[in-house]
């Protein structure tokens, strides 16, 4: 698996990632321009803190509602990782384990979640929130990923219990998001990434959009890639 991981990064630091420009969003500003990334260990709490700062205010622009699914637009604060499917809750799988912090006002993805706290659990889709995703390699799509997708009938897939109940790649572990001037951060317990801390990973930030009308385009692909923290999408930081 680690060796398809890098093989599909591998295509991607050559191919279509870098020269995402095909239909840019209104999106691309400081807000998304990364500036600092780190993922620390909390020994005494079991947890990790993963940040990603930024040269404006991290999660100060998010996406202006189409009224509707189809076309639905997505800003992420994505951060690739070495981790493994199956440490995720997933089946194994070929493809890049990502945690994905996300808004997106037209849908809400959280069934289990009331992020606003205001007892309705379905209308909080443009508070920011995490998912995590499996991305492969998606040329149909300018910035070269999609969340992998499957088919409803596919007994062999494996999704965690907080799934959306989409047939793609994806949960909603519902773990906290914080926003403060330049830092967005997730807390993550080390059970819930079957106690891995030894992962390396990496820092995009995106858009995306959601796709339910064409048949030969993926449900969730990347647009436009605004900024990537190592440069190369290389993985190389480290848990400290």
């Amino acid at each position: 698996m680690k060796l398809q991981n890098l093989a599909i990064m591998g295509m991607l630091f050559g191919g279509s990632l870098f020269t995402s420009c095909a239909q840019k969003s209104p999106y691309n500003n400081s807000d998304f321009e990364i500036k600092a990334i780190q993922v620390t260990h909390e020994t005494d709490l079991g947890v990790t803190i993963w940040e990603l700062a930024v040269n404006g205010h991290a999660g100060a622009t998010v996406p202006k509602a189409v009224g509707q699914l189809d076309g639905a637009p997505v800003l992420g604060y994505v951060f690739p990782t070495s981790l493994q499917p199956t440490d995720v809750g997933f089946n194994a799988t070929a493809g890049i384990v990502a945690l994905a912090l996300t808004s997106h006002p037209d849908f809400d993805d959280t069934p289990l979640w009331d992020e606003n706290s205001d007892t309705v659990f379905d209308n909080d889709g443009v508070i920011w929130h995490p998912h995590w995703v499996v991305l492969t390699e998606d040329k149909r799509v300018a910035g070269g990923l999609s969340v992998k997708q499957f088919k409803k009938a596919d007994e062999t897939v494996v999704l965690p219990p907080t799934n959306p109940g989409m047939p793609m790649y994806m949960d909603s572990p519902g773990y906290p998001v914080l926003t403060k001037n330049e830092i967005i951060k997730v807390v993550v317990p080390d059970y819930r990434i079957n106690n891995r801390i030894n992962f390396t990973y990496d820092g995009v930030t995106a858009f995306m959009k959601v796709n339910t009308s064409v048949d030969d385009m993926p449900m969730l692909g990347v647009y436009e890639v605004f900024s990537i923290a190592s440069g190369d999408l290389s993985l190389p930081y480290i848990v400290k």
